[in-house]
């Protein structure tokens, strides 16, 4: 064999490769890190999932000295939409929330990471702050919509959902993002939302908590090399939610819509990331989804910042399970009833809307299905083997609303009576009573029908053993009965 110098060439070309540095494979922050990371900088003028502009207008106006903040337009009622520019690099991400109003974990998250790029150079977090100020150039949009934001509700005043207008363009926000977009001309691109409770990780009965998407450029699905980029981002991301909420992260389908902005920012040319925020047990206001939201933006900033995200795989990101929708709020399971003199078994599906009163989260449930659910699963759940529904009756006499107290209500409840009236002047107030109040002219149907309200009891051979209140489960037999917020209807 030849050689190379005196050197034999398969021994010349051994050590040639054997004196390249190695590449070593970058692994994600430590989720303890990112926990404490959130817990010294989380935003403490937001502790609520409903605000309004007012509220993070101050929290804008005071990032001038570390962040660029400019006014990008208006909304269709003249409320500024700002964007806030951070870092020093070549790489460009753009990131937007609340495109709708009433989806707004991902907002408070923003705020939180803001302090954290304004934090201190002693705190134990410089090594991630530093990279991304010197590797990327960052721009957020923390409330696209506020107007809907003002009303929390999903469309803006246009009554317009704004991420079916990137091509029509007929909203003023619409027009702000994709203005942004190719103004700034991101290499990624972070689209922030909320979905609704009901969403599980396909085949269990855990919520999906936080849900992605690589979102389709085309109606053919196909992977380019800015569509690889955002799938090995979420790798990432989901990496490091397996360590604190194993099995909670779904997948979305990636139909191709063509009005969406997702989908169109992708085929323009940026890496876009969809970033959903769903359900966690005991976690109503989200505010434990917020740290979520904080820490897996951290994280994939950091990794996009080192690039280590190239570590990741396409085939990894198709191993993240689907979303699916089979979760209610409550199912009850085998429980006995009756249509006429016809006697058998169904399931009860109960889902549970919210209605928002200043601080206060009201609650009123409706009955969503009815029959076998047993492709279904419950945030809560209740075996009624061996039980029957009965009808609750309504107090024949009206109470004045003075009378009535916590254990009157759960005496009333424990003799079948689901329901009283009261006197009319205090229609609409807020109680915390463990039974149905009403006022002339609203009397409540106690018929247990599919859409209706679930006003019912569960027994055992005639023994009243929990009450069911707008989806609300009341145990009677137990000394440590819980309550709720009602209204007066």
């Amino acid at each position: 064999m030849r050689s190379c110098s005196g050197i034999p060439l398969f021994l010349f070309v051994s050590l040639f490769f054997a004196c390249q540095p190695v590449k070593e494979k970058t692994e994600s922050i430590n989720p303890k890190l990112l926990e404490n990371a959130f817990t010294k900088y989380k935003a403490p003028e937001i502790d609520n999932r409903r605000y309004g502009y007012e509220i993070i207008a101050p929290l804008i106006a005071k990032r001038k000295d570390v962040f660029e903040t400019t006014v990008l337009g208006k909304s269709v009622e003249g409320r500024p939409i700002n964007a806030l520019t951070y870092g020093e690099g070549e790489k460009k991400v753009l990131l937007w929330s609340q495109m709708h109003g009433n989806e707004s974990t991902a907002t408070m998250a923003l705020f939180d990471l803001f302090n954290f790029l304004e934090g201190s150079a002693d705190d134990g977090f410089e090594f991630i702050r530093s990279a991304i100020h010197k590797n990327l150039l960052l721009r957020f949009i923390p409330m696209l919509n506020p107007d809907g934001a003002e009303r929390f509700v999903r469309r803006n005043a246009q009554q317009i959902d704004l991420n079916r207008d990137a091509v029509r363009q007929s909203t003023p926000e619409g027009i702000i993002l994709k203005r942004a977009r190719d103004d700034f001309e991101p290499e990624f691109g972070f689209n922030l939302h909320d979905q609704n409770r009901y969403y599980n990780v396909e085949g269990t009965a855990l919520p999906a908590t936080i849900s992605f998407l690589a979102p389709a450029y085309n109606e053919a699905r196909e992977v380019n090399a800015v569509r690889s980029k955002a799938m090995k981002v979420i790798v990432g991301m989901d990496q490091l939610l397996q360590q604190v909420v194993p099995g909670q992260v779904g997948k979305y389908d990636d139909s191709f819509e063509p009005r969406a902005f997702g989908d169109n920012i992708q085929k323009w040319g940026t890496s876009t990331i969809l970033i959903e925020s769903g359900a966690y047990p005991g976690d109503r206001e989200k505010q434990y989804i917020r740290q979520l939201n904080f820490m897996i933006l951290l994280n994939a900033l950091y990794e996009i910042a080192t690039e280590s995200y190239n570590q990741y795989t396409e085939e990894a990101y198709h191993d993240i399970p689907e979303n699916d929708s089979k979760l209610m709020d409550l199912l009850i399971k085998n429980v006995e009833t009756k249509a006429g003199d016809y006697s058998y078994l169904t399931d009860i599906g109960i889902k549970i809307s919210e209605l928002f009163l200043d601080s206060l989260i009201l609650m009123k449930g409706n009955i969503a299905d009815w029959g076998d659910l047993s492709v279904y699963y419950g945030h809560e759940e209740i075996e009624a083997k061996g039980m029957e529904l009965e009808k609750g009756k309504i107090w024949p006499e009206v109470i004045p609303f003075e009378k009535l107290d916590r254990a009157r209500g759960m005496d009333l409840l424990k003799e079948g009576y689901l329901a009283v009236e009261t006197d009319k002047i205090h229609k609409g107030k807020v109680h915390q009573l463990p039974i149905l109040v009403f006022t002339e002219g609203n009397t409540p149907n106690l018929e247990s029908t599919l859409d209706g309200s679930p006003l019912f009891y569960l027994t055992t051979n005639g023994i009243r053993k929990m009450a069911i209140i707008n989806g609300h489960v009341i145990p009677l037999d137990s000394s440590d009965n819980l309550f709720f917020w009602g209204i007066i209807e």
